[in-house]
């Protein structure tokens, strides 16, 4: 009617929703194109963390860019977004490109997402999400928390699921070891487990065992456990009077015995090898003292000492020189060990080897003599006596022979 306002029609819903419904149901049913004028890259995320996906054109048009999901569910229209999950959002949005990113990657997230780009004919490419699990827990297991030098102890690293398998490496120091492993899978996830068998010995107590994870998803993921080595004693006898020189007669000497060990040794003695200990000897703890050498102490001395896991000794070999010596001291050389090393420098041999020498050369003397004499040459001259007393050369001559017989024979040596 003239003159009255016409009511007004309810608002209906936007234009785009129609075309997105459109859109929406045609997305299942696109062919995939071959993407030449598309873009994309494959994205590998820590779980957790957040993926970035970008949907890129090469020559744009201004045709439509949508992102769908794996189950092809469209994730954003150009700019819009109809599925309700919170966690994509709009990172970048142009005629080139549609960039979104997903906050809070979990396993469920992984798979394909595809790029569809309306030209005609339409084309599609995908990306995919993989997801990386890194390990929940790493763990080191020893057999024995306090090993015997000698002995071979197993330790175990384990680290629970992750996603690849883990790659475990072992060190003891700085010293890479290998080790065995053992990887069981469980759904989409893997627990990894090595075994490391290691014979210890007393310079391994108190060095680092270190189980390192070799994993995409992590960095510098490490364990450790201290290794805990019992050792018998190493025993060491040392000279402290004389520091330096001979022991000679009517000095004093004085020794120390030094055990280290694990646990510490508790039992130390000192006795005297092959012979009873002079009544004159005062041992006081670790200590020997002689307060007057005479010979009669010469001899080996040693130093015991035992703890829970065996005894060792040192030795001591003492040779008294006379007040008069001269000579270099005796070098006494004392390690630890079940037999003890005993060495020592006797100057007596120097002695000896000279006096070989020199009977040697006498003997090598007396048999060129003996060659020469044997070889002594005897030679005989028969001159006639007489003739050089001769008046004339034919008288002479006469004389000579006349007196051959008679003649004295003249004898000369030669050698």
């Amino acid at each position: 009617m003239a003159g009255h306002p016409q009511p007004r029609r309810p608002a209906g819903p936007p234009r785009i929703l129609p075309l997105l419904l459109l859109l929406l149901s045609a997305a299942a049913i696109i062919p995939r194109g071959d993407g030449q004028n598309l873009v994309t890259e494959d994205v590998t995320v820590v779980e957790g963390e957040v993926a970035t996906i970008s949907c890129r054109v090469k020559n744009s048009d201004d045709s439509v860019i949508q992102l769908l999901n794996p189950n092809r569910q469209t994730i954003y229209f150009r700019d819009f977004r109809p599925l309700k999950d919170s966690r994509f959002q709009l990172v970048n949005f142009s005629n080139s490109e549609l960039r979104v990113s997903l906050t809070n990657v979990s396993i469920s997230d992984e798979g394909r997402y595809f790029c569809q780009l309306y030209t005609d004919p339409p084309q599609e490419i995908y990306t995919t999400i993989t997801v990386l699990v890194p390990p929940r827990n790493l763990v080191i297991d020893i057999q024995k928390e306090t090993a015997v030098e000698g002995e071979e102890i197993e330790l175990n690293c384990t680290a629970m699921a992750s996603r690849p398998a883990t790659n475990i490496r072992w060190f003891k120091g700085n010293k890479e070891l290998t080790g065995k492993s053992e990887v069981e899978q469980w759904s989409d996830m893997y627990t990894v487990t090595s075994q490391l068998v290691l014979k210890v010995g007393r310079e391994d107590d108190g060095v680092p065992v270190i189980c390192l994870v070799d994993h995409p998803a992590v960095k510098d993921l490490q364990t450790q456990r201290y290794l805990e080595v019992m050792y018998k004693p190493q025993v060491r006898v040392s000279q402290n009077y004389p520091v330096q020189g001979l022991t000679r007669e009517g000095e004093p000497l004085e020794l120390t015995c030094t055990a280290f060990g694990k646990p510490q040794p508790t039992d130390m003695r000192w006795l005297r090898v092959d012979d009873e200990m002079p009544q004159h000897v005062v041992v006081s703890g670790s200590n020997l003292l002689i307060s007057n050498l005479n010979k009669t102490d010469n001899g080996t001395y040693r130093c015991e000492a035992s703890n829970a896991v065996g005894k060792s000794h040192a030795d001591y070999m003492l040779f008294v020189y006379d007040t008069t010596a001269t000579t270099e001291p005796a070098v006494h050389d004392s390690r630890a060990g079940e037999e003890g090393a005993i060495r020592s420098v006797d100057h007596a041999v120097v002695g000896g080897v000279v006096a070989v020498v020199v009977f040697a050369m006498l003997c090598l003397l007396i048999i060129l003599g003996r060659y020469f004499a044997r070889h002594k040459g005897t030679y005989f001259t028969h001159e006639a006596k007489g003739a050089d007393d001769a008046a004339d050369a034919d008288t002479a001559i006469i004389n000579a022979e006349g007196g051959q017989n008679n003649s004295e024979e003249k004898k000369e040596y030669f050698i």
